[in-house]
């Protein structure tokens, strides 16, 4: 994307949800990242469940004439369906109707993450003898799949011990089987740990931790408390990796 006098936009796109814990956490996000950048004007919306969507964004962005380009960022941890196909046609339209758009990634796989799932495994006082296993939202997109699939490699690589996936929909395992075949694994006396792999607290959150695991972790953005830095520093470098890159001809 050119550079420009002004700064593009970043209309920070989570998935929605009809928990008001989870909305709170996510938009204590998306002000944490408005924070960090206050020369760059931060607007949000949603792909699924709330409103505004994206096209109403981008429509409401594309009548302030204050805004020149925009980068769209999803607060979305894996790159499924919704980054792949829904936000992408979104971002292609307001492309071919003239404004100047681009999409950025999905903020995993990322070791940030990582550093974020490890201390929430620290806070329920995870032991050398538990068995960790990832509770993710899933995705019928078999890459979103794969990028869960290495979150959890990397997490193994940290913690010195496997780290399972289990799915809450569109994928399988399901995170209870996953419980489940961890637990006939376990060594004697061994917890089976479920970390929590889910941006905000809400309806997956509440499946995750009723899945069989001996303890879950709360997810990565925690209701009423500070949204971690590391959270935030992916969601500005994707950011500034999108507003970097050069745009393609349409």
């Amino acid at each position: 994307m050119p550079e420009t006098a002004t700064p593009p936009a970043l209309l920070a796109i989570s998935h929605g949800t009809a928990s008001a814990i989870g909305a709170m956490a996510v938009t204590a996000l998306v002000d944490a990242v408005a924070a960090r950048r206050p020369d760059v004007a931060v607007h949000a919306g949603f792909v699924d469940v709330q409103q505004p969507d994206v096209p109403t964004c981008l429509a409401e962005l594309r009548a302030d004439a204050s805004t020149a380009s925009t980068v769209v960022v999803p607060l979305l941890l894996s790159a499924g369906y919704h980054v792949h196909v829904d936000l992408r046609e979104d971002v292609d339209a307001a492309v071919a109707a003239g404004d100047d758009v681009c999409l950025g990634g999905a903020l995993g796989p990322d070791d940030r993450l990582v550093d974020v799932l490890e201390r929430r495994l620290g806070e329920v006082g995870l032991r050398d003898d538990d068995t960790v296993v990832i509770a993710a939202a899933g995705s019928s997109d078999a890459r979103a799949v794969t990028d869960c699939e290495t979150t959890a490699g990397r997490l193994g690589d940290r913690l010195g011990r496997p780290v399972t996936v289990g799915y809450i929909a569109n994928a399988v395992p399901r995170v209870a089987e996953a419980v489940a075949a961890a637990r006939a694994t376990a060594g004697p006396g061994g917890r089976v740990v479920v970390a929590t792999y889910l941006l905000a607290p809400g309806f997956f959150a509440d499946l995750a931790a009723r899945a069989g695991g001996d303890v879950a972790t709360a997810p990565l953005l925690v209701a009423g408390a500070e949204p971690p830095e590391e959270l935030v520093d992916v969601v500005v470098d994707r950011y500034l990796t999108a507003a970097g890159a050069p745009r393609p001809s349409v």
